[in-house]
């Protein structure tokens, strides 16, 4: 059987606009969403914009509405749009001095000079374009930066200046007409520097806002601490490790502190933070209080089979033992050490069937596969059972 028309058709992707691309990646975006050819494309907007300006009114519209794609990368643009600006605006300031110099050899008024004040605005023009291009687009480029928007904007201060400086030497030939050129002209130059200003006042109002935040948010701690968590500890002695409404209590005071005191700020994929996280969510399910304790500095990530062995740990020590389980994580440079003990009946890996593989291969092979060790014994005293799990750092492993 043939497909239909409707399900042959070709499935259009969405109009964005890509991160690397000629000058806005508006052209590159249209082509690519209607399937036609890129040169196509460019050439419609060129032809359209004799009529009018509405290909480049077009243009406009489309780079406006279109946003980039969802990608984490910074935009690059192949094409040096600031200094072909930058550029435009020294030739015309070349055109503005040879106009000048041309009226005063010939010591004809400048008011009878009609292309002298088209040169200056143009010339202003462009050199604010370009002042402004290398603000808001070059900024953020990778292939670009800061220091190539410095050196744009050192380039078109000096040719706007000159610019000022010109209208000023003809003030008594030109009157307010030369005032007001040079007034508009040292705007320009305000709104080169504008984003800077900008920044900087975005910049103090974020930390102000951060900083009342915190205040609010220790304010609240306080507060907090000498009630909500009390009572939530309080509940949690009174009614025993194992009992329902302890096990929700602690639940409640493990996400109260981790709000309060985690801030705004991401929990880093560390070890430590995912086998907290992870004891949280067994406290839920099991009849288990378990503590995580760390100590020293490790470069063990949640992803790795430390974390994985330990996690299963922890799980086995909640579904059989219950009660108290401890976690204690000590780190160095060279490795790292978890312990996971719980007061339960305890139990010898002799006597564990052999086809039951959580225990040999979830722990121990996973370990030994790693490059670690671990080892599971019985508790102080006789009394519960421990898992030791060691593995050798990532550069003792290297070695």
């Amino acid at each position: 059987m043939s497909s239909s028309p409707i399900a042959a058709a070709r499935v259009r992707p969405p109009l964005r606009r890509p991160r690397g691309c000629a000058v806005s990646g508006t052209s590159e975006a249209v082509a690519a969403h209607l399937g036609w050819r890129l040169g196509a494309v460019r050439t419609i907007f060129v032809l359209l914009t004799v009529l009018w300006g509405a290909g480049a009114l077009l243009y406009a519209w489309v780079w406006v509405f279109t946003p980039w794609q969802e990608e984490d990368a910074a935009p690059t643009r192949r094409v040096p749009v600031a200094w072909i600006l930058t550029g435009a605006a020294g030739l015309g300031l070349v055109a503005t001095l040879a106009v000048l110099a041309s009226a005063t050899s010939s010591d004809v008024p400048m008011l009878a000079h009609p292309w002298w004040f088209a040169w200056v605005g143009v010339t202003a023009l462009l050199a604010v374009a370009a002042g402004m291009w290398a603000t808001f687009a070059d900024r953020d480029d990778p292939g670009r930066g800061p220091r190539a928007e410095l050196a744009v904007r050192l380039t078109v201060t000096g040719i706007l200046l000159s610019l000022v400086l010109m209208q000023l030497a003809i003030m008594q030939q030109t009157g307010l007409v030369s005032f007001l050129f040079a007034v508009a002209i040292i705007s320009g130059i305000a709104a080169v520097y504008s984003s800077t200003l900008i920044a900087k006042w975005r910049s103090l109002s974020g930390e102000r806002v951060a900083r009342i935040r915190e205040e609010q948010r220790a304010e609240m701690a306080a507060h907090l601490h000498d009630s909500v968590l009390q009572t939530l500890a309080l509940i949690q002695n009174r009614a025993g490790a194992s009992s329902e409404a302890a096990r929700l209590a602690r639940a409640q005071e493990r996400e109260l502190r981790s709000w309060l005191y985690d801030g705004d700020s991401p929990a880093d994929s560390d070890l430590p933070t995912d086998l907290r996280d992870y004891a949280g969510a067994l406290e839920l399910d099991y009849p288990a209080r378990i503590d995580v304790v760390s100590a020293g500095l490790s470069t063990e990530r949640a992803s790795g089979e430390v974390a994985a062995a330990a996690r299963e740990a922890m799980l086995n020590a909640a579904r059989h033992a219950g009660g108290e389980v401890s976690v204690y994580i000590e780190g160095t440079a060279t490795g790292v050490d978890v312990y996971v003990r719980d007061r339960g009946p305890g139990f010898s890996l002799e006597a564990v069937p052999g086809d039951r593989l959580g225990v040999r291969e979830s722990i121990i092979g996973r370990l030994r596969r790693a490059g670690g060790s671990a080892t599971v014994r019985p508790g102080a005293g006789g009394v519960g059972t421990e898992v030791h799990l060691h593995c050798a750092g990532e550069e003792a492993r290297r070695g």
